[in-house]
């Protein structure tokens, strides 16, 4: 009860120093959420969307995070400002906490349990949901929305342009390959215990669009634990490891595997991660794109300089401007030079 009446009250200290000038935006759960006219000061409850912040600009505005520098450095070395945000473990905050921050918005995963404790704090609060690309898309304009900038709308139709172009100019080299000319490729997110990426994932549709096969297809989601034999039925001719997936060589299953195509042919590859994985939900899956079909079809991407391509990207939708060695770093998954 004391919890709830401080919170209350810090509610009416917030709420009597901000306008009340507002607006309403309806989230991707398609519920019409009220929000300030001016947004200033967010909270994100869902790790992937950090990245959309960070592509509008409004990194820096982030006040509260569930992302940590430990775990995604690159997040905390281009956007520094993340530092002095307030930063939980788990998916929860709480609410006075992020009332006494002036919080303006909170950005939460679509069915987060915490919800109507946040909205009865008086927080606006925008459930997010992005699955495949076309969803992406509308959730970064949604956000925009919530932003309510004419930069951070300008910025997130540009980066939708980015994407659908990216698409294109892929698809157009890799659409008319047979099943023959596509390798099978294996996404592993872990290997202790061991889990793969299956089918209706966005996993799944850049390893299509890139001109390869899903060997998990017929395994349906994300993150699924599998046994080693059916790693060994599947025989793939490509491995892909997630950021944090482990050491291949040196995992439980290394003398298991070495039988496989892909391990006998070095064809085991470490996924790029920046900001935030390239393989998963952020915006930087319009570069995972690039880098896998480039590595699965090198003879029809002769002209794709990863390098360049992530610096320009960097630049573009981060604002910051990355060495050479830095893109190569973030290309290898290896962290920031200290």
């Amino acid at each position: 009860m004391k919890q709830q009446v401080a919170v209350f009250l810090l509610c009416l200290t917030w709420l009597a120093g901000t306008a009340h000038a507002s607006r309403q935006v309806v989230d991707d759960a398609g519920n019409t959420v009220t929000v300030p006219d001016t947004v200033t000061h967010i909270a994100d409850g869902w790790y992937a969307h950090h990245s959309m912040l960070m592509t509008l600009g409004v990194g820096n505005e982030i006040v509260a995070t569930v992302n940590h520098p430990d775990s995604h450095p690159w997040m905390f070395k281009i956007d520094p400002a993340l530092n002095q945000a307030l930063q939980v473990h788990g998916i929860t905050f709480n609410s006075e906490s992020l009332v006494t921050r002036h919080t303006d918005v909170l950005f939460v995963a679509k069915g987060n349990p915490d919800v109507a404790g946040y909205r009865q704090a008086g927080i606006p609060t925008l459930e997010m949901a992005f699955t495949d690309y076309p969803s992406m898309a509308r959730s970064i304009m949604t956000t925009a929305e919530v932003i309510g900038t004419s930069a951070a709308r300008n910025r997130a139709q540009d980066w939708v342009d980015y994407l659908h172009q990216t698409v294109a100019s892929i698809s157009a080299k890799t659409a008319t390959l047979t099943d023959a000319q596509r390798p099978k490729v294996l996404h592993i997110q872990s290997l202790n215990p061991l889990k793969v990426d299956g089918s209706g994932t966005l996993i799944d549709t850049w390893i299509h669009l890139a001109g390869g096969r899903n060997a998990a297809a017929e395994v349906k989601g994300n993150m699924k634990e599998v046994s080693p034999e059916m790693v060994l039925y599947w025989q793939p001719d490509v491995i892909i490891l997630g950021q944090g997936c482990g050491d291949f060589a040196h995992s439980r299953y290394a003398s298991l595997f070495a039988g496989l195509k892909a391990v006998k042919q070095g064809r085991v590859w470490q996924n790029p991660a920046g900001v935030f994985p390239w393989d998963r939900y952020g915006t930087e899956s319009a570069l995972q794109i690039q880098w896998a079909a480039h590595k699965l079809h090198p003879e029809l991407f002769t002209a794709t300089n990863m390098t360049r391509i992530t610096q320009d990207f960097y630049q573009r939708f981060f604002d910051y401007s990355l060495t050479t060695a830095q893109a190569q770093r973030i290309l290898h998954a290896q962290p920031p030079e200290q």
